[in-house]
């Protein structure tokens, strides 16, 4: 059998929004039983069927690169985080739906990996206001993803979840609200399934088949969700 071919995927946010929690969720499809802080950088891999269904329909190895740290690191934490940062396919940005600091860095996180070779520039959002002419140019796919749905009051959760659809529509990004303690918000045929199936699909499209800047033909929704574990590998 021929080796399959991969994309890699960089899955970023502040400490204990559940990352490692989720990356678990996408490749296990189970909880993770014991979760721990990320020192450096945790990868597991994904399989992952593009275009499925099709006769394009081919299979794909997704490493997420689930990085730890924070925005608010010392600058030599920050750079040493710059080397997981090189030939990166797509980014997931995963917030606490009840941390709202936590939603808010995920603009700073999102240029430090997109703008590694530039010095930190320091805050990003000036009186909550947010220039998207930072992101104009970017060509790197990115998925946000709001984690503990669940611990959302009901009388605050539309107002949680309309303030998290206008961060996902600065990125230019889909958004997924989850928890991820429970496999059924990825269930087979959800609409979450169908996002995060497209996002892949979009990070493979972007890194194997665009020829100059032009999208392939027939592009269409996922109705599957299917994971398995690879491998996982940690870099401290």
């Amino acid at each position: 059998m021929a080796a399959l071919e991969r994309v890699k995927v960089l899955v970023l946010g502040d400490s204990g929004v559940g990352k490692s929690s989720l990356v678990h969720l996408l490749c296990h499809n189970q909880m993770l039983g014991n979760p721990s802080w990320t020192v450096g950088c945790s990868v597991d891999v994904r399989i992952h069927d593009y275009r499925e269904g099709t006769p394009e329909e081919k299979t794909y190895y997704i490493e997420l690169w689930d990085v730890g740290g924070s925005v608010g690191s010392a600058r030599s934490v920050k750079s040493t985080r710059v080397v997981f940062y090189n030939s990166v396919n797509g980014i997931i940005l995963v917030h606490d739906l009840t941390n709202k600091k936590s939603s808010q860095n995920l603009y700073r996180w999102s240029l430090e990996a997109l703008n590694r070779d530039a010095a930190p520039s320091g805050v990003l959002v000036t009186n909550g206001d947010y220039d998207r002419e930072q992101f104009a140019d970017n060509q790197i796919p990115l998925l946000v993803i709001g984690t503990k749905l669940d611990q959302i009051p009901e009388a605050k959760r539309n107002d949680v979840l309309t303030r998290t659809a206008f961060l996902a529509e600065d990125f230019g990004a889909e958004e997924i609200n989850l928890d991820c303690t429970t496999p059924r918000y990825l269930a087979a045929g959800s609409s979450n399934a169908v996002k995060l199936s497209r996002f892949f699909d979009k990070v493979i499209e972007k890194r194997y088949f665009l020829r100059d800047g032009n999208q392939i033909p027939g592009f269409s929704d996922r109705k599957r969700f299917g994971g398995g574990l690879v491998k996982s590998l940690h870099y401290d």
